[in-house]
């Protein structure tokens, strides 16, 4: 299982490269032709309030026997004792196909990637309490490459999936569990929204540990008032915000930067210039910077990806000037950086170790 976990994270990653390579090369039109459906968006009817009370509509969630999120490297393990959190994950894009701008939620390859997604990013939350990961009409992969109405209107049916999903989530779990909710790229997108639109200024939002927008830019200026949570800027702070977006040095965030600096923030004003949130995984704090030495165990692939280990100590990180989160010189982790030295694919797993204390340490503070 691990061996095939890691061939097809490492298959996704690939296709992942070529595109972003043939964008940055060709440009647009040729990047439309491969990823970007030439077809019109496909309106679709809103799923209906319950069907998220069905087990067959999650990725992960307590009664699922073979459940990904509880893979873990040699030397950890799964929480195995009731109560702690319930986390609500949202996995990033495993949809790349452009035969439609959404995945249907059967479409078996889509749903075995986001799967496999989930033992190397929510894997880090399992110990602290109980992961529920829900299936969705994500977005594809096209929608993040073009500023075509259509691909607006494909992350809208995706975040009207996740609204369904919390909701549900909400009603399982009770009324007085703690909550930390966590997602990665486009589920980091939608958890902004989520934030902004559920949770901001409402009871629920004291059962909140913390919240895990990873791989996504948040504003400081712009966005972070409307989501109703301030930066986490203590190790052990409760009801906090935590973003990253990892960069190897010399570090080119101009694919990420020019998207976002031509983009509103929820204020209703340009992001153009705004500060990141940046939180050292490291640390647990706001824009800080540690050795490598602080790093307690980064996730490294072997060389025939049959397998992944923990290593410590090998990885530094600072929170640059922007706000986006540098790491030197970058570990040799396999071939599967974007261009400008990006470790987008890798922002939990470089920091595995740590970010499984620092969500403890945050449930367990008061």
């Amino acid at each position: 299982m691990a061996r095939k976990f890691l061939y097809v994270i490492a298959f996704l990653i690939a296709l992942v490269i070529a595109g972003a390579v043939v964008y940055r090369i060709w440009g647009n039109d040729l990047i439309r032709w491969r990823f970007v459906p030439a077809r019109a968006f496909e309106p679709q009817s809103n799923v209906r309030e319950d069907v998220y009370d069905r087990p067959d509509m999650w990725l992960a969630r307590p009664d699922i026997q073979r459940n990904p999120a509880l893979w873990t490297p040699a030397g950890y393990q799964p929480r195995n004792a009731a109560g702690g959190a319930a986390i609500f994950f949202i996995h990033p894009t495993s949809y790349l196909s452009d035969d439609h701008w959404n995945a249907p939620l059967d479409n078996k390859e889509a749903n075995d990637r986001a799967a496999l997604f989930l033992r190397g990013q929510a894997s880090v939350f399992n110990e602290a309490g109980d992961i529920w990961a829900p299936r969705y009409r994500q977005a594809t992969f096209g929608s993040f490459l073009t500023d075509a109405a259509d691909a607006t209107r494909a992350l809208n049916l995706a975040y009207g999936d996740i609204q369904v999903a919390f909701a549900s989530f909400l009603r399982q779990i009770g009324n007085d569990r703690p909550i930390v909710l966590a997602g990665h790229s486009q589920g980091a997108l939608h958890l902004t929204h989520l934030l902004k639109d559920k949770v901001a200024g409402t009871p629920l939002a004291r059962r909140v540990v913390a919240a895990y927008v990873v791989g996504w830019p948040v504003s400081r200026d712009n966005d972070l008032q409307a989501m109703g949570f301030p930066e986490c800027v203590r190790a052990n702070q409760r009801g906090c915000l935590l973003s990253w977006e990892t960069f190897a040095e010399p570090a080119d965030p101009s694919l990420v930067l020019d998207i976002y600096d031509r983009s509103t923030g929820f204020d209703g004003k340009p992001r153009r210039g705004s500060r990141l949130v940046c939180t050292n995984p490291l640390t647990g704090t706001a824009n800080a910077a540690a050795p490598a030495s602080a790093n307690k165990g980064a996730l490294f692939p072997a060389a025939d990806l049959g397998s992944a280990e923990i290593k410590a100590g090998r990885v530094p990180a600072r929170c640059d000037e922007r706000g986006l989160l540098l790491i030197g010189e970058g570990p040799d982790v396999g071939p599967y950086v974007l261009p400008g030295n990006n470790y987008h694919v890798y922002d939990y797993s470089l920091f595995w170790a740590n970010v499984r204390d620092d969500v403890a340490r945050r449930l367990g503070a008061r």
